[in-house]
């Protein structure tokens, strides 16, 4: 059943393309003291929560594994998603979820996808 889950997501992945509108050290367009420690898009043709595309970070390592997701919850919004993983070294993962945890109205948990 796990594995059926991050092959679903494989699928999406391959077959859609990145889009990066938020690059590595930006600031968040309505909150200019965020800054986007990745580089932070989605999934063109994809739909999630909030009507845009389904949420992604892109870290540095080549591969371009997806191998996480952080699930959060937005309590200022009144909504939850899920933003994917993809090339994310460990200490890259350890920023983007202490990014998602950082504030009072957001909280992310890092869910990993077993080996």
């Amino acid at each position: 059943m796990k594995e059926a889950f991050w092959q679903a997501l494989d699928v999406l992945v391959a077959s859609s393309p990145v889009v990066i509108d938020r690059p590595a050290r930006t600031a968040h367009p309505r909150h200019p003291d965020m800054i986007y420690p990745l580089d932070y898009g989605y999934l063109a043709g994809t739909s999630a929560m909030d009507g845009g595309g389904i949420d992604l970070w892109r870290g540095s390592d080549a591969a371009g594994r997806l191998d996480a997701v952080i699930c959060t919850v937005d309590v200022i919004k009144r909504d939850a998603e899920i933003k994917l993983l993809i090339g994310c070294t460990e200490a890259e993962k350890q920023t983007v979820l202490a990014f998602h945890n950082g504030s009072g109205g957001m909280k992310g948990l890092l869910v990993r996808r077993e080996a």
